[in-house]
């Protein structure tokens, strides 16, 4: 069944979710609708629709013209199976200790090694993105320097490979958290798929606002991958739950919105401790300091 693809960019979020909801009755209908910020401190916004049937090319041209908007770019994709191909092109990942790979990968697993099983379908969150192989290099970085990490948080935890991690090797359990419901179960179904069930707790939250959550901090470590704009605005909350000494690691960050985070953080009582880019990608690892 062949599968089309249109994108149009526009600026500001409220035309981008115009648009969205007009896409929503076009005819023939798209099978789904997307809106997404584009991370780049330009403004911009790309709107994107999927349809099994060729779209009305007029039609999407009226709705770009309505609402300010570029023009469509509409592209037709090959019937693919896409787990498949994603399963022949994800290739396991390591990252110091850990080994992320997926279940048709398990013959690989070094033995000397610790596995993060992955599965293909779920493909963002696999540690091949530089944002998740830059928290867990970091993670390693400071457990090879003998740090130890009883109480940690996961924050927008995606696929929870990072509480996973924190969780091989700990005893006590470790939080993930995520605002997306979607996100919760998939870590829940990742959690099951490493035997972790009783040491990592997925939660359905917006930042630490869940009874369980609060009940456990200050925490130890904190992971938070996500964006730039909310790490900004965690950043207080964070740091309130931060254990003086405990460390957070922070990625989602593109290069040049790095200096902006390590300001904000440095304000709320933190101290760079490590820098890693990965192509486009930053991660921090930042200490908490004492109060004055």
């Amino acid at each position: 069944m062949p599968t089309f693809t249109a994108f149009t960019k526009t600026t500001g979020r409220l035309p981008a979710e115009a648009i969205s909801d007009v896409l929503e009755n076009l005819i023939p209908e798209p099978i789904g609708v997307g809106v997404f910020e584009i991370e780049d401190g330009s403004g911009l916004w790309e709107v994107g629709a999927y349809f099994t049937e060729a779209p009305d090319v007029v039609g999407l041209a009226l709705i770009a013209a309505a609402n300010g908007a570029k023009d469509f770019i509409i592209s037709e994709l090959p019937d693919t199976d896409w787990v498949a191909k994603v399963r022949r092109d994800l290739a396991p990942v390591e990252a110091g200790r850990f080994f992320v790979y997926g279940s048709h990968d398990a013959d690989k697993l070094p033995d000397d090694k610790i596995g993060l099983l992955i599965e293909a379908a779920m493909a963002f969150g696999t540690g091949h993105h530089g944002t998740t192989l830059g928290c867990l290099r970091a993670f390693d970085r400071l457990l090879t320097s003998g740090a130890s990490y009883a109480d940690v948080a996961d924050i927008g935890c995606g696929t929870a490979v990072l509480a996973m991690a924190a969780a091989k090797v700990n005893d006590t359990p470790a939080y993930a958290s995520d605002i997306d419901e979607v996100a919760v179960a998939v870590a829940q179904s990742n959690v099951d798929a490493n035997d972790l069930t009783s040491r990592v707790i997925c939660l359905e939250a917006a930042g630490f606002n869940h009874e369980q959550l609060e009940a456990n901090a200050p925490y130890d470590l904190v992971f938070a991958n996500i964006l730039k704009g909310p790490l900004v605005a965690l950043a207080p909350d964070i740091a309130a739950r931060t254990r003086e000494g405990g460390a957070v690691i922070l990625s989602g960050i593109l290069n040049p919105q790095a200096a902006e985070v390590i300001e904000v953080y440095t304000r709320n009582g933190f101290n760079l401790m490590h820098h890693e880019q990965i192509v486009d990608w930053s991660t921090l690892t930042l200490e908490k300091i004492a109060a004055n």
